[in-house]
């Protein structure tokens, strides 16, 4: 039997302003209107450099609000070809991105995680993010695969009404900054029926964020679903109405995390968040708040965070833990409405599990395993 091709089809529907690819690619075909990027000067032979192609047939179908027809795209290796990311949809209403047969984002990202630095210093030069989605409205990525990208997967920054569907992520535990999915600026983002696992987080909500759910996702290896970092910069916005459900995490470093730094240059608010239905298998730290998050070796300690937590809610989270301190709370100034429901966390090393809280008085109802903060 003939192999069907690998396509990953992008369908224009108005208001187009660019796309920006440093890639290869290799075509298939889809139906009326498309804009075959083959029919543009693409090679697809795994060595060209398409980018002309890929921004012919994308201007075309802006024009004609058609579906542009790739197959499965290849970074460069190069980190000079690159600006901040690899391939970006900018300024486009409707848009839909559309994997099709195991089509992939290839960003070969292992021959650049040993110039990245930003683990250990915070001045750092940020890598290429594989594929950045910014300014846009009513989004749907569906069916995509992303693999071993150089910095994160996908980024979402000042989009409205977003749904990620039935994506892939996948890169060894070991690279670095490799987040799955980094929201920034954003409303109403939907994340569902997903798997991914990676270096870093598997999905980040950074700030000015809300109403944003993430229901149905596997997650590891990686560092968990995080809610931050927060605080660092000046100027961040709130982030409100973070619904996460029916998670499973295996292996990962944490389960779901609220991270902020101190010394925050402005304040800001983190608020209304429930985390329900989770599964934890061999994590590390699978219910934490921290208020004091800093990755690297030398931390200023001198101020309390300027980040606000207010009204969160962990409910219905089972499963085991690999470090003693199943739960730890360690806020800045304290934390507000914080509620933990039928937990159930045990450890899988000798004695039970524990909680540790600062600056909290949490509420608790139902099955609480390990025992609440005195």
């Amino acid at each position: 039997m003939e192999a069907r091709p690998r396509l990953l089809v992008v369908v224009v529907a108005a208001l187009c302003a660019a796309v920006a690819s440093a890639g290869n690619a290799t075509v298939g075909y889809h139906g009326n209107p498309t804009f075959n990027v083959k029919n543009y000067g693409a090679k697809g032979n795994g060595a060209s450099d398409d980018t002309k192609a890929l921004m012919s047939a994308w201007k075309a179908a802006c024009a004609a609000a058609g579906a542009v027809t790739l197959g499965s795209l290849k970074a460069a290796t190069d980190l000079k070809r690159f600006g901040n990311d690899w391939i970006e949809f900018g300024w486009v209403n409707q848009l839909i991105v559309s994997g099709q047969n195991g089509a992939s984002i290839d960003g070969q990202g292992a021959a650049s995680w040993p110039f990245n630095k930003c683990p250990i210093r915070k001045d750092c030069k940020v890598l290429p993010t594989s594929v950045l989605f910014v300014n846009n409205n009513n989004l749907v990525v569906q069916n995509v695969m992303s693999v071993n990208s150089k910095f994160f997967h996908f980024a979402l920054l000042q989009n409205n009404n977003v749904r990620m569907t039935g994506v892939k992520i996948s890169a060894p535990a070991n690279s670095p900054n490799t987040d799955g999915i980094h929201i920034e600026r954003s409303k109403g983002v939907s994340i569902t029926d997903t798997t991914i696992g990676t270096g870093d987080d598997c999905i980040s909500i950074g700030q000015g964020n809300d109403n944003i759910e993430v229901a149905r996702v596997h997650c590891g290896p990686g560092h968990g679903m995080s809610v931050g970092s927060l605080g660092r910069y000046v100027g961040e916005g709130d982030v409100t109405r973070i619904h996460v459900r029916d998670m499973t995490f295996h292996g990962t470093m944490n389960g779901v995390r609220i991270k902020t730094w101190e010394n925050s240059p402005t304040k800001s608010l983190a608020a209304h968040m429930l985390f329900e239905n989770l599964v934890m298998n061999d994590v590390q730290n699978p219910i934490i708040i921290d208020q004091k998050y800093c990755p690297y070796y030398n931390c200023e300690h001198k101020f309390v965070s300027g980040v606000t937590i207010k009204d969160v809610q962990f409910k219905n989270i089972k499963g085991t833990a690999t470090t003693p301190v199943a739960v730890l709370l360690r806020c800045g100034v304290p934390c507000q409405g914080v509620v933990l429901q039928d937990v159930d966390l045990r450890y899988k090393g000798s004695g039970a599990a524990s909680s540790k809280c600062e600056n909290v008085k949490a509420k608790y109802a139902g099955f609480q395993n390990p025992k609440p903060c005195k």
